[in-house]
C-alpha cells in the first residue's frame, strides 16, 4: 500500500514472480467464488480467545461500510460509513456523495442496535469523527467540518468548514484520520501533522509530530498509539511537541517508537486475495498471510468488562488476514514493549474471507467493539495489482458492496453492567466518575466537565487531584482542571514531590506555563527540582529534562548536566535534554567540556558532544562558532576525543541543506594552520562552511564527496544522527565495531556491497558467524544476533545506509531512494534474522529472477 508509481517500479519483478508463482498457488487461484455470508453465518466462522464470545450489534442495511465508530455520553453508537469505497474493482465512482454518519441505539438493552438515524448524509468518503457539544466534527471530502444538531433531533442542521486542508492530499489509506481526543484535551490525528482544540468558541489548529497511518488511541498515561500497514504497533514515549521544540536538533527517538518487532500473523483460512500474494514469502505453503500487510486501528483496551488480563492490552486489526492481533504491553523503564501472548493463535480470526475488521472501540459497557466492513475487496483501486484484480474478479470478491457489521466481544459468562447515561449527570457526579475503573468513563467524564466549563467543580477537582483514591483519578482531575483553566500553581508545586510518579510528572508538566511567566513560581519550582531530581523516578527525570526549558538557564543547565551524568546512555534522555536547550547549546557545550567528569572518554558523552556541536552549527551564530573553533584548537595540534567529536558534529551538521557560508571575523587557526591535525575529510567540510577575510567559498563547492549530491549530503547528515542513537552502541561512533558487540563497518563488503542485501540486514536482522574484511566474527566476540530495525520507516533506514556506505573511508555512493521500500515489499514474510549463507543465496536467486 504505497504510491502507484511504486508498483510500476516493481512491475518487472512482479510480472516474473506472478508467472512463476502462479503454479504454486494453483489451487488457491482456482479456489472459486467466496460467497457472502449472513451475519448469523459469519458469526459461526469466528475463533475467539477462550472465555470470550462474539455478539452481533448491527448489520446491513442498518450499517454499511463502517470504518470508524464512537460512543456518545448516552451510549449511542455513531458510525462513519464510507459507502463510496471501491464500488467496483476499478474504484470508479468513489467521489460520489454517498457516505454518511449514522447513529445507532439499543433501546431495550439486549446488546443489539434496534434504532438507526442518519445524522448526516451526502458525504464524499467520510473518514473521521469527534463528538462535541451539540454535534460532531467530521472529516470528509478532504476537509474538516463542524456539524451541529440545533434542535436535538439527532440530525445535523448546519455544516461549517473548519479546515479545508485536513485531508487535502492522499487516497483513503494514506490521508489524515483519527480526531482522537487525548488526555491533554487536544484532538490528535494519524497520518497528519495537525492537532485541534476549541479555544473561546473557535477551533484552533496546531502543528504536531507526524504519526501513523490509520487509527490512533491512548493508554492510561496518555501515550499515543498508532501504526503503519507494515508495522503493527508504535507509540510516543513522551508527551506531544516536546522533542520537536529545538529547531537546531532533530530527535531520533521518543516519537513514533516501534513497540514490537513482531510482524507475524496467523490466519485460520487461506488468504490468496492480498495485494502481494504473488510474491514468494507473502503467503505460507497453505496460502495464508505470514505477516502484517494492512495493520490498522490500534486500540489500547481500558475497559472493565473483559477479564482483567486484557486490561492494558493493545489490539490491532489486520483486515487482509481476517483477524485481530492481541499485544500485551509492558513498561520497561522509559520504554514500552509488547508481545503476542499466544503466538500461533490470534485473539480473533475468521474463516470468512469477507470479515474485514478495520476499527476497534471500547463501549460504555466495557466491551470491545469491532467495525467489520464485510467485503471481498479491501485494497484501494490506486494500488490494486494485476494479481489482486484477477483474484477479485475470478472469485467474485467485488460484490456485494454496502454490507457491514458491528460486533462486540464480551465475557462468555457474566452479565455486563448497564451503561450509564452521562449527558444529564450533575457535574459533581462527573467528578466522582473520574475515579471509575473503566477508562471510557474517565475519559468521557473529563471531556464533559471541560465542555461544560462549570467552574463550581474547582474545589472537588482540586481535592481529587490531591487525595484521590489512585493515580489515574488524580491524573484525570489534573487535566480536567487544566482544561477548565483552573490549575493552581500552589497545588501543583506540592504535587511535584508526590508519591505517585504519574501525578508528579503531570504536575511538573502543568507548572511550565506558570514558571515561564511568574518568577516566584519558577524559583520555587527550581528549589523543589534541585532537591528532588536525584531521588526522582526515571519517568519524572525524563519530564524534568523536558520541562527544564521553563527554568532559569543556570538552574536548568545544572539539572540537565546531572541528568546526563547519570542517564546519558539513554538516547531518549539525550533527546529530551536537547529539546530544552534551543539557542543554549554552545553555553551548555562549554560547561560540559570543562566539567571534570566529562574528561574521560565515554561513548554516550562523545555522542552528546557531537550532537551539541551539530546544533551549534545549525544555530549559525558566527561569534559562537568562532569561539568554539578557538576552544577546540590545542597548542600542539593534537586532538582529544572531545575535540574530535565536536569537529565531527560541526562538519556533518554543516552539510545539511543549502545554507550560505557563515562569515567569521578572522581566520580560525584550527582550519588554517598546517600543524592542526584535523581529519582531511572533516577539514574540507569545515572550510567549505565558513568564510573569513581572504577566504571565499566557491558557489559550487562540494562539501561531501563528489559521489553524493546535495540531497544525498542532507541524507548523510540525517543518517549520522540516526546512526548515533541506533547503531553506535554496538558498532561504535567511528564505525570500527565494539568488542563483544558487533564487527567493523569500515571496508566491509556487507556495507559497501549490494545495497539490497544491506537493506535486508537492517529490515530483518542477522545472526550467526559472519566474515568481515577477511576476519570471522562469532560469539563471544560479537553478539549472537543483530536485531531487526523493521519498525523504522524507509526514509530513516535509507539515511542510515547512505551514511555508513559513505563514512570512514567507505565510498559506495548514494543509496537508492526506493531500495529499502522495494526490499521491504519483496521480502515480506521474512520473520527471522538472516544467516550469512541464507542471505547470499537469497540475493543470488533474486538477481537471477530479475535478470540482473
Amino acid at each position: 500500500m504505497s504510491k502507484p508509481a511504486y508498483y510500476f517500479s516493481l512491475l518487472g519483478v512482479g510480472l516474473f514472480l506472478l508467472v512463476s508463482f502462479k503454479s504454486k498457488l494453483g489451487t488457491l487461484l482456482d479456489d472459486g467464488p467466496s460467497p457472502a455470508h449472513s451475519p448469523t453465518e459469519e458469526l459461526a466462522t469466528f475463533q475467539i480467545e477462550p472465555g470470550l464470545k462474539v455478539q452481533l450489534v448491527a448489520a446491513e442495511p442498518m450499517v454499511q461500510e463502517p470504518i470508524v465508530m464512537t460512543f456518545d455520553a448516552d451510549g449511542r453508537l455513531w458510525v462513519v460509513e464510507m459507502r463510496g469505497f471501491m464500488p467496483n474493482v476499478e474504484g470508479e465512482g468513489e467521489n460520489q456523495p454517498v457516505g454518511r454518519v449514522s447513529i445507532l441505539e439499543d433501546t431495550n438493552g439486549d446488546g443489539q442496535m434496534d434504532v438507526s438515524k442518519i445524522y448526516i448524509d451526502s458525504l464524499v468518503m467520510p473518514r473521521a469523527i469527534a463528538l462535541i457539544p451539540g454535534g460532531a466534527l467530521i472529516a470528509e471530502n478532504g476537509a474538516l467540518w463542524l456539524t451541529k444538531d440545533t434542535n436535538g433531533d439527532l440530525k445535523a442542521d448546519s455544516k461549517t468548514l473548519i479546515d479545508p486542508d485536513y485531508a487535502k492530499n492522499g487516497l483513503p489509506e494514506h490521508a489524515p484520520n483519527g480526531l482522537w481526543r487525548s488526555m491533554d484535551n487536544w484532538y490528535y490525528n494519524a497520518k497528519s501533522r495537525f492537532r485541534y482544540r476549541p479555544v473561546n468558541g473557535k477551533w484552533q489548529r496546531d502543528s504536531t509530530e507526524f504519526r501513523g497511518q490509520w487509527g490512533i488511541s491512548h493508554d492510561d498515561k496518555g501515550h499515543l498509539y498508532y501504526n503503519y500497514n507494515w508495522s503493527q504497533l508504535h507509540a510516543d514515549l513522551v508527551p506531544p511537541n516536546y522533542l520537536s521544540r529545538n529547531k537546531n536538533h532533530k530527535p531520533t527517538t521518543g516519537i513514533d517508537y516501534g513497540v514490537t518487532l513482531d510482524r507475524r500473523v496467523y490466519p485460520i483460512r487461506p488468504t490468496p486475495a492480498v495485494n502481494r500474494g504473488y510474491i514468494p514469502g507473502t503467503l505460507d505453503k497453505e496460502g495464508r498471510l505470514l505477516e502484517f500487510t494492512a495493520a490498522c486501528s490500534p486500540l489500547y483496551y481500558r475497559g472493565a468488562a473483559l477479564p482483567k488480563e486484557f486490561y492494558g492490552n493493545a489490539f490491532v486489526c489486520e483486515p487482509s488476514g481476517n483477524l485481530i492481533k492481541r499485544n500485551v504491553v509492558e513498561e520497561k523503564g522509559l520504554l514500552l514493549t509488547a508481545h503476542d501472548p499466544h503466538p500461533g493463535r490470534e485473539f480473533m480470526a475468521s474463516t470468512d474471507e469477507r470479515f474485514r475488521p478495520v476499527y476497534l472501540a471500547t463501549g460504555p459497557d466495557g466491551s470491545l467493539y469491532v467495525a467489520d466492513m464485510y467485503r471481498g475487496l479491501i485494497q484501494h483501486g490506486a494500488y490494486v495489482t494485476p494479481y489482486l484484480k484477477e483474484q477479485t474478479l475470478s472469485r467474485k470478491l467485488d460484490k456485494p458492496i454496502h454490507c457491514g457489521r458491528i460486533w462486540r466481544i464480551v465475557p462468555e459468562n457474566g452479565k455486563l453492567p448497564a451503561p450509564k447515561k452521562l449527558s444529564a449527570v450533575a457535574s459533581a457526579d462527573l467528578v466522582a466518575t473520574l475515579s471509575n475503573p473503566d477508562g471510557w468513563y474517565r475519559d468521557m467524564a473529563q471531556r464533559l466537565l471541560v465542555e461544560r466549563n462549570d467552574q463550581s467543580v474547582a474545589p472537588a477537582l482540586t481535592a481529587l487531584a490531591q487525595t484521590g483514591p489512585d493515580e489515574l483519578s488524580r491524573f484525570h482531575a489534573l487535566w480536567t482542571l487544566d482544561g477548565l483553566k483552573l490549575s493552581s500553581p500552589t497545588v501543583l508545586l506540592r504535587l511535584v514531590a508526590d508519591v505517585d510518579p504519574l501525578v508528579r510528572t503531570t504536575a511538573l508538566r502543568l507548572l511550565e506555563p506558570f514558571a515561564r511567566t511568574d518568577k516566584m513560581v519558577r524559583t520555587k519550582l527550581e528549589t523543589v527540582l534541585l532537591k528532588e531530581w536525584e531521588k526522582a523516578p526515571i519517568d519524572q527525570v525524563l519530564q524534568i529534562a523536558l520541562s527544564a526549558n521553563a527554568l532559569s538557564p543556570n538552574v536548568s543547565h545544572q539539572l540537565l548536566a546531572g541528568i546526563l551524568e547519570r542517564y546519558g546512555d539513554s538516547p531518549l534522555i539525550r533527546d529530551a535534554v536537547m529539546s530544552s536547550l534551543e539557542h543554549q547549546e554552545y553555553a551548555f557545550l562549554q560547561k560540559l567540556m570543562k566539567t571534570p567528569s566529562w574528561q574521560a572518554h565515554d561513548p554516550s558523552k562523545e555522542i552528546f558532544i557531537e550532537t551539541l556541536a551539530t546544533s551549534v552549527v545549525r544555530n549559525r551564530k558566527p561569534t559562537e562558532l568562532a569561539a568554539l573553533l578557538a576552544a577546540l584548537d590545542t597548542k600542539n595540534g593534537s586532538l582529544g576525543w572531545q575535540e574530535k567529536a565536536a569537529l565531527t558534529g560541526m562538519s556533518i551538521g554543516g552539510s545539511i541543506g543549502k545554507a550560505k557560508p557563515i562569515k567569521l571575523a578572522a581566520a580560525p587557526a584550527i582550519l588554517t594552520r598546517s600543524s592542526a591535525k584535523v581529519d582531511p575529510s572533516r577539514l574540507s567540510a569545515l572550510v567549505s562552511m565558513f568564510e573569513w577575510p581572504g577566504h571565499v567559498v566557491a558557489k559550487n563547492a562540494v562539501v561531501k564527496k563528489s559521489l553524493l549530491s546535495e540531497d544525498d549530503q542532507k541524507l548523510f547528515a540525517q543518517g549520522r544522527q540516526l546512526y548515533l542513537s541506533t547503531c553506535a552502541g554496538c558498532h561504535g561512533t567511528d564505525g570500527g565495531g565494539l568488542n563483544r558487540f558487533a564487527p567493523t563497518l569500515i571496508g566491509s563488503d556487507w556495507v559497501v556491497g549490494d545495497e539490497k542485501r544491506l537493506a535486508l540486514i537492517l529490515l530483518h536482522g542477522m545472526e550467526g558467524p559472519v566474515q568481515v574484511a577477511g576476519k570471522l566474527y562469532d560469539v563471544p566476540d560479537v553478539l549472537p544476533v543483530m536485531p531487526a530495525h523493521s519498525t523504522m520507516d524507509d526514509a530513516s533506514l535509507t539515511a542510515i545506509l547512505t551514511y555508513i556506505r559513505n563514512e570512514w573511508g567507505n565510498q559506495a555512493g548514494p543509496m537508492g531512494r526506493r531500495v529499502v521500500g522495494m526490499t521491504r515489499v519483496t521480502s515480506q514474510g521474512r520473520v527471522v534474522p538472516w544467516t550469512a549463507k541464507e542471505l547470499n543465496k537469497y540475493i543470488l536467486e533474486a538477481s537471477a529472477a530479475s535478470g540482473k
